[in-house]
């Protein structure tokens, strides 16, 4: 016995020690991309960055245009995507939570989660532009409003699930409808994760850059115009980054620090409604 003991305790040794080495090695390239990005990035930081529009090669400026851009795309992006996503997602949890078709929603759901966001970039280019004949921000947003759909749905089935079926029961004890019972108090219920599930998805479509190669390209000047090509930060760093000028490329560094950090931040938003939810 104490011979399998000593054993099962070398094992484990073994085992946790690669583990550890595993994880260490992880952290190791993680923190040498931050600490890569911090230090190039933070030399371009100032206000010039968020003031001037993007120059043209050889000369300095910002990058007021595709921020601007990214915004107004992703605002679009999540217009679109979170009505479609809560709805989805309330009738899976609420309507159809054992139906067949839901059952064929969730599926597919899932499947889009995981799916290339260039499949997306290239379907949208096909239904879209294609068809229109010229790049443009409504493409963009359309591309990005699919990656933001499967992301809603799923927190949102998962969020109204988690609300007792005995809050449910109360409303209908009082006389009140099904659909106003949702909204007055399934909705109130899961509201922290619901809208963690839409800061997560704003997350998610950040740094995307593939679909909006593919639909709202870029522009190299200030437009506000969702019917032309517009420029956004991510696809504004992979052009610079691949440029031979310094000045485009220490904006693209700059950029890529400022999306790290508007990232940043949206999970911490989401961890904090998360960690709010919990303890009420």
């Amino acid at each position: 016995m104490a011979a399998r003991y000593a054993v099962r305790r070398r094992r484990n040794a073994v085992a946790m020690a690669l583990s550890l080495a595993a994880t260490l090695f992880g952290l190791g390239w993680l923190v040498l991309i931050l600490g890569a990005l911090l230090w190039h990035g933070f030399g371009g930081l100032s206000p010039a960055v968020f003031t001037q529009m993007t120059p043209p090669p050889g000369a300095n400026g910002g990058l007021l245009n595709p921020i601007i851009g990214s915004l107004i795309i992703t605002a679009l992006a999540v217009a679109i995507g979170t009505p479609v996503g809560i709805l989805a997602g309330t009738y899976m949890a609420e309507y159809g939570r054992h139906d067949r078709l839901t059952s064929v929603v969730r599926f597919i759901n899932d499947i889009l989660l995981s799916a290339p966001s260039i499949v997306v970039g290239l379907f949208i280019y096909e239904v879209m532009v294609a068809p229109m004949g010229h790049f443009s921000g409504w493409a963009g947003g359309v591309a990005l409003a699919v990656i933001v759909i499967p992301v809603i749905v799923r927190t949102t089935e998962d969020m109204l699930t988690l609300v007792p079926d005995a809050l449910r029961e109360a409303a209908t004890s009082i006389g009140l409808p099904r659909s106003m019972a949702i909204t007055r108090i399934c909705y109130r219920a899961a509201r922290a994760g619901m809208v963690t599930g839409v800061l997560l998805a704003v997350a998610r479509i950040s740094g995307e850059t593939a679909p909006l190669l593919f639909t709202s390209l870029n522009n190299q000047f200030w437009s506000s115009n969702l019917n032309a090509p517009m420029a956004s930060l991510p696809v504004v760093i992979f052009q610079f980054a691949l440029s031979p000028y310094k000045e485009w490329q220490s904006l693209a560094w700059t950029g890529a620090l400022v999306i790290t950090f508007a990232v940043l931040a949206l999970s911490i938003t989401a961890r904090a409604l998360v960690a709010s939810r919990r303890q009420s």
